[in-house]
């Protein structure tokens, strides 16, 4: 890696034009597309997986929260889940503390 690294800082050798500019953009392109490919395009997809098993989540499903409460969706609404803890104590929780792992499936 420090090779190329030297390589495409070194001075043009004598008798040749300059374009160190443009090897270097081009690295730095190559840097950040490999940056995308390897971190940020994977995370995107797992947390694309995690949103849609939080939005599968209906009526009667057992769930844990992220706090490792465990309970039974009692109510379904737009940004929160209404969960049945224990006989008829029901804790409101944010879809958002729902536990998912990364397949996507509630632990």
């Amino acid at each position: 890696m420090n090779n190329l690294f030297f390589l495409l800082m070194a001075p043009p050798a004598e008798g040749q034009t300059g374009g160190g500019g443009w090897q270097m953009l081009i690295f730095f392109v190559a840097i950040i597309l490999i940056f995308w490919l390897f971190m940020i395009r994977p995370q995107q997809k797992r947390q694309k997986k995690v949103q849609e098993a939080r939005e599968a989540l209906k009526k009667g499903d057992h769930v844990v929260t992220i706090g490792g409460i465990h309970g039974e969706i009692c109510e379904v609404q737009d940004t929160t889940f209404v969960i049945r803890v224990d006989g008829d104590v029901k804790l409101k929780v944010e879809k958002a503390a729902i536990a998912v792992d990364e397949n996507g499936t509630n632990k």
